[in-house]
């Protein structure tokens, strides 16, 4: 799916003029009411989410430029318009200059994936030099339409994507550490890190409530290996893992723990 196939023409207005921020969203909800996929959904609904998303922080993010968006239940498909106001109106922005420019977003609450490559989608296209002095140089809702889709270039489907796990591996026992670390190395991930963590006997051994716990000076070595890897090789890493520590159920000093992963993108 493409922007094109979600920027409603009919939600396309060009030279609008708002008195303040209340009364631009309630515009917003008349235009966005045009598109036949919000017509079984409610005035108030659709203006009470676009208040309640406004009320974590304006979606005026500065350059005179917002783009108010909210998700619903009730909605089956994408609706984007966009709005120019050449005179700006006070959409209390982030830069708290006037808001020149809006594009809107109605979502379905259950396509966050989507909704959050939409916004991705909009943003690169508003960062294009020129793209938005030429967008408001239009005078017709017919013109800031094609304005805006000649500038758009991304795709906001989101990419297939293989099932994936990131394991946590806690690492006590400074012996074991390297060789687990090869084993994991050797399993085929996206990304694999090494993070510095401080072992809670360390920590409370210097608090004088707990001191009499440690008599001896406690091991400092604690570190963190984190990597991600297909779900299908989750048997297989800790397969590996278990070469070298034994069965993990009765290991002292490594703990290993597996999330699911619902996105991933990126590689480190």
């Amino acid at each position: 799916m493409k922007l094109i196939d979600v920027l409603r023409k009919e939600c396309v207005v060009a030279g609008a003029r708002f008195r303040d921020k209340a009364e631009t969203l309630c515009e917003i909800v008349q235009i966005a009411k045009e598109n036949p996929i919000l017509k079984d959904v409610s005035e108030d609904e659709i203006l009470s989410a676009l208040q309640e998303r406004e009320s974590l922080g304006s979606t005026g993010f500065g350059k005179g430029i917002a783009i108010p968006h909210c998700r619903l239940k009730s909605v089956t498909d994408f609706v984007v318009g966009i709005i120019t106001v050449p005179d700006g109106v006070d959409f209390e922005a982030l830069d708290e200059e006037k808001v020149r420019l809006i594009i809107f977003i109605i979502a379905p609450e259950i396509e966050s994936n989507k909704h959050l490559k939409l916004l991705s989608a909009i943003s690169q296209t508003l960062l294009i030099p020129d793209a938005v002095n030429e967008i408001m140089a239009e005078t017709t809702s017919e013109a800031v339409y094609e304005s805006f889709l000649r500038h758009t270039r991304a795709d906001i489907e989101p990419q297939e994507q293989t099932a994936k796990v990131m394991f946590n591996i806690f690492v006590h026992d400074e012996n074991v550490f390297h060789d687990i670390l090869e084993k994991v190395t050797g399993v085929e991930t996206s990304s694999i890190v090494v993070a510095d963590s401080e072992n809670i006997a360390a920590y409370l051994a210097k608090v004088p409530l707990f001191a009499d716990f440690w008599r001896d000076k406690p091991s400092s070595f604690s570190k963190v290996i984190i990597a991600v890897t297909q779900k299908a090789l989750t048997n297989e890493t800790i397969r590996r893992i278990e070469t070298v520590t034994g069965e993990l159920a009765k290991c002292t000093g490594v703990m290993v723990t597996i999330q699911n992963l619902s996105f991933v993108a990126g590689t480190l």
